[in-house]
């Protein structure tokens, strides 16, 4: 059974719930992205990966495009969703500051997702991608 026609009202789920729908969404994009760069040993492909689906990378994407201005009000408002959501846990191998953008970055990526915004998730890791890159 496939859920992709499930209508989920992303204005009422917690920003937590948004993140993890967004963590998914972007491990997906990246692993895709990379695998058409010609990277194919797994090891090599996971270091790879951690350049840009870390809790510093998406970090610093997300105020990286806040300093550009590059979001409308309507995603600066689930930006400020998920970064003042409070997961409960305590981040290992970063600061709690970080975390949370992090967690905005990924909660952006789900609510774009839930809401089939798919050319808008495209412009915003094309984005995430270049500013890694640069």
């Amino acid at each position: 059974m496939f859920f992709s026609d499930t209508t989920i009202d992303s204005h009422q789920l917690n920003s937590l719930a948004l993140a993890y729908m967004g963590d998914a969404v972007y491990e997906k994009f990246v692993r895709h992205y990379l695998l058409s760069k010609g990277n194919v040993r797994p090891n090599q492909l996971h270091n790879i990966a951690k350049r840009y689906v870390s809790a510093k990378a998406q970090s610093a994407i997300i105020h990286q495009m806040m300093d550009d201005d590059f979001f409308s009000e309507e995603e600066q408002g689930v930006i400020r969703r998920g970064r003042n959501a409070k997961s409960g846990t305590v981040p290992k191998n970063t600061d709690v500051q970080t975390y949370r953008y992090s967690t905005a970055f990924e909660a952006l990526i789900g609510y774009h997702y839930l809401q089939k915004n798919n050319d808008r998730i495209e412009i915003i890791i094309e984005e995430a991608f270049r500013i890694i890159e640069h």
